[in-house]
């Protein structure tokens, strides 16, 4: 980094990645920041920079050799160890060269990182914050491929609450045998297949092959508005149905009903008894509800939201994307899978590739969807503008 990248970056002011320190502070808020850094999306700490205003102050030769060895002693404490780099950016103002130590904290891929205090920070805005809540906890085990979602058990579930002929349909599409040809008993096959564990269903088994998922997991739904206009503040609406339920098979049909009901036919021949294609690709619209449906957070317990408007469709999925995932990466068809059971259930259920080309396939049918990785709100969205209608 050069002077005048420094200055680029300074004129900004404090944000989530950016902070100033005029000197460097009391080691336990030093360990706080490099932690809510490493477990966020990373930054830099400017050590020689005034809070707020963004004046540069300065480092004496001294302070830039001891602030750079007690930053160091800091990181290696930490739990897990945190491993940043540091670099000395030289100045020129009034004529006198000023030192800035910039510490360069990347974002960790072994979350949560502790402090030597086991407290666990994260970013929020320009500040830190204290993480306390569980399913927040959770989620960056997640984020760090310790813990998934869909593998864990579901509490107060048994083997009663599979449909068992859905299981061995499943089951016998996948290897062209029932369980009983392969000398497998019900409960076998459901262990085999990572629906019971510890005679409890995964969450992944309760999504596929549950009875009745949402008496379990009310929150799992998918909400679903046609609205008159283009305001989601609208009271008026074409379409709301009761919140969608079943398995995510039965959801996926369930919410391709709902769009292909609620979205125009266009004429595409002279014939008055020709098929009319639908406004919005069938191919688009399939890939990004399977997408929502299999890819999103299952520690959110937030449903999915179905939006149609005058103008669009928005598909809303929980959680933002995983790790350092960017909308570039998906767009390109670079995955990083979240949930490894329910792609594996979906590759023989819906119509899903699993190899991440997806998104790709649903934006060269629809090249103007708009997809946002909302990071304060976690979540994921997808917006399919409408044709203009003729007036």
């Amino acid at each position: 980094m050069n002077a005048i990248e420094l200055l680029d970056i300074i004129s900004t002011g404090e944000t989530s990645k950016v902070q100033f320190k005029e000197e460097l502070p009391h080691r336990d808020s030093v360990a706080q920041e490099i932690v809510a850094k490493s477990n966020s999306l990373g930054g830099d700490i400017l050590l020689g920079v005034k809070d707020v205003t963004g004046e540069v102050t300065g480092l004496t030769a001294e302070q830039v050799e001891s602030y750079d060895r007690v930053i160091s002693d800091i990181a290696d404490n930490l739990k897990p160890p945190v491993y940043l780099t540091t670099e000395v950016v030289k100045v020129i103002d009034d004529n006198m060269g000023k030192n800035v130590l910039v510490v360069h904290v990347q974002e960790g891929v072994n979350k949560p990182y502790k402090t030597a205090k086991g407290e666990i920070y994260v970013m929020q805005g320009s500040n830190k914050r204290l993480l306390t809540d569980n399913a927040e906890l959770m989620r960056l085990f997640q984020n760090s491929g310790n813990l998934l979602a869909d593998e864990m058990e579901v509490y107060h579930t048994s083997i009663n609450d599979v449909d068992e002929k859905l299981f061995a349909d499943y089951f016998k599409k996948e290897f062209e045998n029932s369980f009983e040809e392969r000398g497998l008993n019900f409960e076998q096959a459901l262990q085999r297949k990572r629906v019971l564990r510890n005679n409890q269903l995964t969450l992944a088994g309760l999504l596929f092959f549950g009875k009745e998922p949402q008496s379990i997991k009310p929150a799992l739904t998918i909400k679903a508005v046609s609205y008159f206009g283009n305001d989601i503040a609208g009271n008026n609406y074409r379409s709301k149905p009761k919140d969608l339920t079943g398995t995510i098979p039965q959801l996926f049909e369930k919410a391709l009903d709902f769009l292909t009901s609620n979205l125009a036919s266009i004429q595409t021949s002279d014939s008055f008894n020709s098929q009319g294609k639908l406004e919005i690709s069938r191919i688009a619209l399939e890939e990004f509800l399977q997408n929502a449906l299999v890819h999103r957070d299952y520690f959110k317990n937030s449903p999915i939201r179905l939006l149609i408007f005058d103008n669009r469709i928005e598909i809303i999925s929980p959680g933002k994307l995983p790790n350092s995932l960017t909308v570039e990466d998906i767009k390109y068809g670079n995955p990083v899978t979240r949930n490894n059971q329910l792609v594996a259930f979906s590759t023989h259920t819906l119509p899903f590739s699993g190899l991440g080309s997806g998104v790709k396939r649903a934006i060269k049918e629809e090249p103007n969807t708009e997809l946002i990785n909302d990071l304060n709100g976690e979540q994921f969205v997808v917006i399919i503008p409408r044709p203009e209608k003729n007036k």
